[in-house]
C-alpha cells in the first residue's frame, strides 16, 4: 500500500491534549503524521513538557507509535500510525542552539526558523520589511543540519526561505504551504521559493487549510489545483502533502484571538478557518488516480518524497 505522509498536523498545545484524534488518519497501509509541539509563544519548557506528554500518550495508545527513523515508518506495523514532531518557530529554543539536539532527541524532526513575523532567526511571511535569515539564523540552519532536523520554510518570509536554501547542506522543505501563483495569500510561496527548495532536493508540502487553498476552500479539488501547479513547476520528485489540520478548531481560533501579534487579517478575512478533515485527506490518492496520475507519481507525492528527505536528513 502507498505510504501516506502528513508533514504537519496540530493537536491543541495543551499538556492535557488527547492524542486519540490522530487515529482519524487510520487507513490501510503505512501512515505517518508530524505533530506540532510549539510555535512563537512557547518556551523550551513549554514544548518539552508537551513532547513528554504526547510521547507518553502515543506509546500507550494501541493504534499509534513513535517513529525514531524512516524504517520505523516504512517497515513498522502499518496498523499503527507512526508519529514524530515539529516546531513552527525557533522561539522554543530559548535562544540556545544546543536545544536543537535536545529537541531532536525527543523526536522533533522539522523546525521553522520563524512563524509569520521576524524573530532572532529571520523574517516571517507577514513582515513588510523582509531582510531574510539573520546570522544567528544561519547558525541555526547549520545546527539543524548537524542534528538531523530538517529546515522548514513555511510561515517564513520569501527571503528567509531563499536564504535557508542557500546555506543548508541538506534538503529544505515547505512542510505546509500552497502556491501563491494559484491563490494570492501571504502564507503561500512564490515560484522562486519552490524552485530553490527543489534545488536542495527538498519538497513543497501542499496543505489542506481553506484560506491557503482559496477563499476558505478546503476541498480535494482545490488541493489538487495547487499540487498539479507545483508538479508542473518543480517536478513530481519535489511535491508532497500535509493537512495542517487543527484537531480542535475552537482552540486554534482562540489562539488567534489570544495572540493577535502572531497573525493578521489574512487569517480572518473569510470567517472562521476551515480545514480538510483527515478522513477526506486519506482519500487523496484515489482522486489523483481518477485524474490519470500514474501510481508512481501518486506514491511520490503522498509520501515517497518526504520519506526520501527524511532518509538523508534525520
Amino acid at each position: 500500500m502507498t505510504l501516506l505522509w502528513d508533514q504537519h498536523a496540530c493537536l491543541p498545545l495543551q499538556p492535557d491534549a488527547d492524542v486519540d484524534p490522530l487515529t482519524r488518519f487510520a487507513r490501510p497501509g503505512p501512515t505517518y503524521v508530524s505533530v506540532n509541539v510549539g510555535y512563537s509563544p512557547q518556551t523550551c519548557a513549554d514544548s518539552t513538557r508537551l513532547l513528554h506528554r504526547f510521547r507518553a500518550g502515543i506509546q500507550a495508545h494501541p493504534h499509534l507509535r513513535l517513529a525514531a527513523c524512516v524504517d520505523d515508518i516504512t517497515t513498522g506495523d502499518p496498523t499503527r500510525i507512526a508519529i514524530a514532531f515539529d516546531l513552527e518557530d525557533s522561539h522554543p529554543l530559548d535562544g540556545d542552539l544546543d536545544n536543537v539536539a535536545a529537541f531532536t532527541a525527543l523526536g522533533v524532526r522539522t523546525m521553522l526558523p520563524s512563524y509569520n513575523h521576524a524573530n532572532r532567526a529571520g523574517c516571517g511571511c507577514l513582515d513588510t520589511d523582509d531582510t531574510g535569515l539573520t546570522g544567528w539564523g544561519r547558525d541555526l540552519v547549520a545546527e539543524m543540519n548537524a542534528a538531523g532536523m530538517v529546515p522548514d520554510g513555511s510561515h517564513c518570509s520569501a527571503r528567509t526561505g531563499l536564504d535557508m536554501c542557500e546555506v543548508s547542506t541538506k534538503p529544505v522543505i515547505y512542510s505546509h504551504s500552497c502556491m501563491r501563483a494559484v491563490w494570492e495569500h501571504p502564507r503561500n510561496i512564490t515560484d522562486d521559493q519552490a524552485r530553490a527548495c527543489a534545488a536542495t532536493g527538498g519538497v513543497v508540502g501542499i496543505t489542506g487549510v481553506g484560506i491557503f487553498l482559496g477563499p476558505n476552500t478546503p476541498s480535494i479539488e482545490a488541493m489538487i489545483r495547487h499540487l498539479e501547479y507545483a508538479v508542473e513547476l518543480v517536478g513530481i520528485d519535489h511535491v508532497g502533502v500535509s493537512t495542517d489540520h487543527s484537531f480542535d478548531a475552537a482552540d486554534f481560533l482562540d489562539e488567534i484571538r489570544t495572540h493577535p501579534e502572531a497573525f493578521d487579517e489574512s487569517y480572518t478575512r473569510w470567517g472562521p478557518i476551515e480545514w480538510m478533515a483527515p478522513e477526506i485527506f486519506v482519500t487523496l490518492g484515489d482522486h489523483l488516480r481518477a485524474r490519470g496520475w500514474a501510481d508512481a507519481d501518486v506514491s511520490a507525492a503522498l509520501g515517497g518524497n518526504f520519506a526520501r528527505v527524511a532518509a538523508v536528513s534525520w
